[in-house]
């Protein structure tokens, strides 16, 4: 197909498809002539990924790329595919740690033992746990921790739940794409939900009581 197809399939503008060749996030077409490229269907999968990473995981341009070059790798594991994922859609904090930094450390490596985790407290996930945490602790909310086992517990429930979802496709590609789509959009509707569920427990709680 030509590029004015592949924009229609997608939905992606032709300067933009452009753009996302010329940034190495989507490979170039094969050339048919000086001035014309044939695209195939990787091209519509690829641009269909890079568009979830961007318009629901919030990515930007670098850090879709290096999603990409991960998923591109056929001798990485998906669960390091997964791992860099996870890495690039962690929120970012603009002040630096506070004094509990430490203390919130040893309160996420306590956690990841508690729960037989195999994971690394210091990896970017547990850092930014423990950022959070000691956020928490500088406003006056560190009591927040006593529900800490509240969200582990849901946490594990749905990390099984993506983990079982992607361990059905059997070919790698569509592993890792899975793999990723889910991390990336699965986080959305996990927020989502819980926004709708946090109205619901509100209502019961505060709002019949008044």
């Amino acid at each position: 197909m030509r590029i004015g197809e592949l924009s229609r399939r997608t939905g992606v503008s032709v300067p933009t498809i452009k753009f996302y060749v010329r940034e190495g996030l989507l490979p170039a077409g094969e050339l048919t002539s000086p001035n014309q490229a044939s695209y195939g269907e990787a091209h519509v999968r690829r641009l269909r990924l890079i568009r979830a990473l961007l318009d629901v995981g919030g990515l930007s341009v670098a850090g879709i790329r290096d999603v990409l070059v991960a998923v591109d790798e056929p001798e990485r594991p998906v669960h390091k595919v997964l791992g860099v994922v996870a890495s690039r859609m962690l929120p970012s904090f603009d002040h630096e740690p506070g004094a509990g930094i430490e203390e919130a450390r040893k309160k996420v490596a306590e956690l990841v033992a508690e729960r037989g985790w195999h994971a690394y407290p210091e990896n970017p996930a547990g850092e930014a746990l423990a950022t959070a945490l000691a956020a928490l602790e500088d406003v006056g909310h560190g009591d927040f921790r006593e529900v800490l086992g509240a969200y582990a517990d849901a946490a594990e429930r749905v990390a099984q739940a993506d983990v079982e979802y992607v361990a059905h496709h059997v070919a790698r590609e569509e592993v890792v794409e899975s793999a990723v789509v889910g991390t990336v959009i699965g986080d959305a509707i996990f927020a989502a939900m819980r926004r709708l569920a946090q109205v619901d427990a509100s209502d019961r709680i505060f709002g019949r009581a008044t």
